[in-house]
């Protein structure tokens, strides 16, 4: 078996795809999941990208891919959905966006396309929140 390469010579670029524009301002009382009534939101995309975005449409489900810039990424574990009474959990198993690399996953709908901006149903980033990548929602493996 080949050794695994050193996670210290690993030479990761991350750059943002565009912005989340969305009512949700700060991290207190935002929700955890878009089942919490989640705003929709917009996502803005860079021009330069804007050719990466032009076959979108709406009703399509995507999952957006964002960098929770404003998370605490020392967390390693978390009571889960805050309740001190459970016991803390490693956030590799929760949806904690405390971690240490805040990678969001969020599935939603697009609603509406005008130029480089994507409107989408609940999204539980914070305004401003950069973009990493779109990826459209496949069917379960059955239907593929």
């Amino acid at each position: 078996m080949p050794a695994s390469p050193d996670p210290d010579d690993l030479a990761i670029e991350l750059r943002p795809i565009g912005r989340v524009r969305s009512i949700l301002t700060a991290r207190a009382g935002a929700p955890r999941q878009p089942d919490e009534d989640a705003p929709p939101a917009e996502l803005l995309i860079d021009p330069e990208f804007a050719r990466a975005a032009a076959d979108l449409q709406p009703g399509l489900r995507i999952v957006v891919l964002t960098w929770l810039d404003r998370t605490d990424r020392t967390v390693q574990a978390v009571h889960p959905r805050g309740a001190q009474d459970r016991p803390a959990t490693g956030v590799f198993a929760t949806r904690s966006p405390d971690r240490p690399n805040p990678i969001g996953l969020h599935e939603v709908t697009i609603t509406a396309i005008a130029g480089a901006t994507v409107t989408v149903d609940g999204l539980e980033a914070l305004d401003g929140t950069p973009i990493v990548d779109i990826k459209p929602v496949l069917g379960a493996r059955a239907d593929r």
